[in-house]
């Protein structure tokens, strides 16, 4: 009786240590492991790569560029961004070139272009064409040698040879006296254009006569003739022409605005030869002389009284 009773109390103590063991509380420590979601971006190896950022609240392109001494335009290339200011936060960016790239043909875009020295252009030096850069004293000798030379007009009309008879002709004329010169009587004249007379003939301070008029009027031949000389080439006369009448007798018509005859040209009296104006004067006019055998005389000589 005695050994039934121990093997009662053995089971019952095993039954008892057994049920203890399955209701403890203490529990083994569990962790849990997110195969996605945030942590994921957490543990990402990207993000311990220096090459790459992942984006924080608050961040922008532009500061994150700058915080990795980049240009935007360059993560903008190398991040694939359709729009560089829609990035989102976790988003991982690359901040450094990749495959060693140095960026160099994405920044370019945004380089200044090298500054070009500009240098000064070279001063133009206008061409020198004999007597227009070296006027000369009116006298018989300076027309034939600017007529010799091919005359020295800028003006409106391509000035004409002149025959070479014409060209000795007026030094020859000086050494003529007036009154062996025939036919001089029979000359016509008339005023040269319309206007008031502000200066008239004085002998060593003014060779003829000078008429106020407009710009652009015009001048005409005072008497039938060919014309001797058409240009600028004689200094303080301006755009002149000047018509031999006789052997002995020219008209100069000065300070034209225009001329409008050729040197050999035959005129009629009272034909528009030129258009009033300023050149070389300090004020619109015409100044007329009247030369026998190459000296100014008084016009009002010649000229019918009006």
């Amino acid at each position: 009786m005695i050994k039934k009773n121990n093997v009662l109390l053995c089971s019952l103590a095993l039954a008892a240590l057994l049920s203890g063991c399955g209701t403890t509380g203490v529990q083994a420590p569990v962790v849990e492991r997110h195969p996605s979601g945030s942590s994921a971006a957490a543990s990402d190896p990207r993000d311990r790569d220096p090459a790459f950022y992942t984006v924080k609240r608050g961040d922008t392109l532009l500061r994150i560029a700058l915080e990795h001494g980049q240009n935007y335009r360059d993560l903008v290339a190398w991040n694939d961004l359709s729009n560089p200011n829609d990035i989102k936060v976790d988003q991982v960016l690359r901040v450094l070139p990749p495959n060693g790239d140095t960026g160099g043909a994405q920044t370019s875009a945004i380089v200044m272009p090298p500054v070009t020295e500009i240098k000064p252009a070279a001063p133009v030096v206008p061409k020198k064409t004999g007597p227009r850069g070296e006027k000369r004293a009116y006298s018989d000798a300076t027309l034939a040698e600017l007529r010799a030379d091919g005359g020295a007009s800028d003006t409106k009309p391509a000035p004409a040879p002149a025959p070479a008879a014409a060209v000795a002709a007026a030094p020859a004329a000086a050494a003529a006296p007036a009154a062996s010169a025939p036919g001089d009587e029979k000359i016509s004249w008339m005023w040269p254009s319309e206007g008031k007379v502000i200066g008239t003939f004085d002998e060593g301070k003014n060779k003829g006569v000078d008429i106020a008029g407009k710009a652009g009027q015009q001048v005409v031949a005072a008497g039938a003739g060919k014309v001797m000389y058409a240009g600028s080439g004689i200094r303080g006369y301006g755009n002149l022409v000047i018509v031999k009448h006789s052997n002995s007798l020219l008209s100069a018509y000065a300070h034209n605005r225009s001329i409008l005859v050729k040197e050999g040209q035959n005129v009629n009296k009272g034909q528009a030869i030129a258009e009033m104006g300023d050149s070389d004067a300090d004020r619109v006019k015409l100044h007329f002389e009247i030369r026998q055998q190459g000296k100014p005389v008084d016009p009002s000589k010649f000229l019918p009284n009006r």
